[in-house]
């Protein structure tokens, strides 16, 4: 098929704190679930590539960790240097840059995103999303003029991602910012991660999901085994703690938890995948591994 020479392609960061909604919106531009999501801040630590194909133009989204100050227990770690890394790496050759925040709160780290974002000279669209969320409707235009106040956007689009409300006008908006070029990826694809990689995330987003407040910090995941079996997939996926204790809160009374972490990655896994999945899990220990940056490269950590 020919490409019109109206055609556009490029490539677009996704910036922002964390918990604002970034991977949700790339899932929701994209069509599919290429990022997971949970309501814990920091769940995506990975830079990652959403495809996201239309008639009109290609978007390749740059999904992207939340940016933070380091400070306190969890973010002054090494884990937490390699995503601030991996968030402002993300910058590097990109047309434009969404800076996603929350409807009706504007912080510090919303101020360090736009900094990083402004510093590299390329167009800022700001993205408000969870609008649905403000109670007031009233509430946006004032909060629209405050944190428009001394700071320059090339456009700004109040949206919920969740709800897929307001993104065809975003689409329009960011393809108006990329080059006509031809697409950089064929139309079936959605992600530049491997089946592989998708399949660790997955296991990994229902520890985000089912564990207490701080346990999921010390949680990260390793596939020993991905192979084809006819139509199915076999995967063997580790789940690496810090200490005994987290070991056993991972597993459960009579495995249970465990279990159900591994029921629901696997649903999860034959929706993405279109295809059978016999998932096998185990919990081991490594301590100290989210502050140890040979560790952190072992598992796969950018």
């Amino acid at each position: 098929m020919n490409t019109p020479a109206s055609h556009r392609s490029g490539s677009v960061a996704v910036i922002g704190r964390p918990n604002v909604g970034k991977s949700t919106l790339t899932n929701a531009l994209v069509g599919a679930k290429v990022s997971i999501t949970s309501s814990r801040p920091q769940t995506t630590r990975h830079r990652l590539l959403g495809i996201a194909t239309f008639p009109e133009g290609q978007i390749a989204l740059v999904d992207t960790p939340g940016l933070h100050r380091q400070q306190g227990k969890y973010s002054a770690s090494a884990m937490s240097r390699v995503m601030n890394r991996a968030a402002r790496g993300a910058l590097e050759g990109v047309d434009a840059g969404l800076l996603v925040i929350e409807a009706g709160r504007w912080d510090e780290a919303d101020t360090l995103a736009y900094n990083v974002l402004s510093d590299t000279g390329i167009p800022v669209i700001l993205v408000i999303n969870k609008v649905d969320r403000l109670k007031d409707k009233s509430e946006l235009l004032p909060f629209l003029a405050q944190v428009t106040e001394g700071r320059t956007f090339a456009a700004v689009h109040p949206i919920s991602a969740l709800k897929k409300n307001g993104l065809e006008a975003l689409v329009r908006e960011l393809l108006a910012h990329l080059p006509q070029a031809p697409p950089m990826f064929g139309q079936d694809e959605i992600t530049d991660r491997s089946e592989r990689f998708l399949a660790g995330e997955l296991v990994r987003e229902q520890l985000m999901r089912q564990l207490g407040a701080e346990l999921p910090y010390a949680t990260t995941t390793e596939i020993e085994n991905f192979s084809v079996d006819g139509n199915m997939l076999r995967i063997g996926a580790v789940i690496w703690v810090e200490r005994e204790s987290q070991k056993a809160i991972v597993i459960g009374k009579g495995g249970a938890r465990l279990k159900d972490i591994g029921s629901k990655a696997r649903q999860q896994m034959e929706h993405l995948f279109g295809r059978k999945v016999f998932l096998e899990t185990w919990v081991r220990v490594r301590e100290g591994w989210s502050d140890d940056e040979t560790a952190l490269k072992a598992f796969g950590y950018e």
